[in-house]
């Protein structure tokens, strides 16, 4: 559990391949579980699965509108039933925390209070990153998926005529704030001011908006934890530090390498991809040192105890 960005995917795979258990994940991501806009609900790729089976993620066709907790907790738990079956581990992983609820309570009290009583015997992990530090990473995340495809994945959201009937996928963040841009038409590959103002306004808003979800998902794991549940908080802020610093750094690295005369720039590729896997390196030291070692021992120990 945690808020969006804190790196659950990862963490998720890190665990099933590391607990000692066959594990298969089961996605809980409100926006992950429907097909299409990949980039936009920043879902978990094919290489970074690692071989990991993965249920509800891309499954559901957005067309068919939006998925309530109660259903939710029909497919999840039949997913569960299914590993469980056979005699894997299921490792349930997203930020809609509404889903999770409604998948693990016996049943359900008055909406004010949080009930205690669950139907599995579960192991909590919470991964949480410092509120300044998560919502810089999430700003710089959103110019990241901007630069890797997110636009062309909207242009092709909304070119479609059908996409108003695309319900599940219609809060999906990115899509209503983009809306008015795709709306004002293609204006032949130019820009005007209005345009461009439109689209800076949209990004803005992106950002702004991923961070009070953020913030909100950050809120309900606090209620869930006074209500009872028995969270696991593992701290990842040094996790996010060190890949902003690495970012800042390859920035610098960046200018300098454009900086160069024509006859060493023949060897500025091999350089930057030297410096990006120096720099994964450091950040992923302290991944598993801080966040995934600890969150192994964790779950190790709660299934030698059952």
């Amino acid at each position: 559990m945690g808020a969006t960005g804190c790196g659950k995917s990862k963490l998720s795979v890190d665990l099933s391949i590391a607990c000692g258990y066959e594990a298969e994940i089961i996605n809980s991501d409100k926006m992950q579980l429907y097909r299409g806009l990949d980039i936009s609900t920043n879902k978990i790729s094919i290489p970074e699965r690692r071989g990991v089976r993965h249920h509800l993620l891309g499954d559901l066709d957005p067309a068919d509108g939006e998925l309530t907790p109660a259903d939710f907790r029909d497919l999840a738990g039949a997913a569960v039933a299914d590993i469980a079956s056979r005699g894997k581990l299921p490792v349930v992983v997203g930020g809609s925390n509404s889903f999770i609820y409604s998948l693990l309570v016996d049943r359900s009290g008055p909406e004010d209070r949080v009930s205690p009583q669950l139907r599995y015997d579960c192991c909590f992990l919470w991964i949480d990153v410092a509120f300044p530090v998560l919502c810089d990473y999430l700003c710089r995340r959103v110019d990241e998926m901007v630069e890797t495809g997110m636009m062309e994945e909207m242009a092709d959201f909304y070119s479609s005529e059908s996409w108003p009937g695309r319900t599940g996928l219609l809060k999906s963040i990115g899509v209503p704030e983009l809306e008015w841009y795709y709306k004002m038409g293609d204006d032949e590959g130019g820009w005007d001011t209005v345009r461009r103002s439109v689209y800076e306004d949209a990004v803005r808003k992106i950002k702004e908006n991923t961070c009070r979800l953020a913030e909100r998902q950050v809120g309900k794991i606090m209620r869930l934890k006074s209500g009872g549940w028995d969270l696991h908080r593992v701290d990842s802020t040094d996790v996010f530090r060190e890949r902003l610093r690495a970012e800042d750094e390859a920035e610098e690295e960046e200018e300098e390498l454009v900086m160069m005369t024509a006859a060493a720039e023949s060897g500025g590729g091999q350089q930057r991809r030297k410096s990006k896997i120096k720099r994964r390196r450091q950040w992923v030291e302290v991944w598993e040192k801080e966040v995934m070692d600890p969150s192994v021992k964790i779950v190790k120990q709660f299934l030698q105890e059952e």
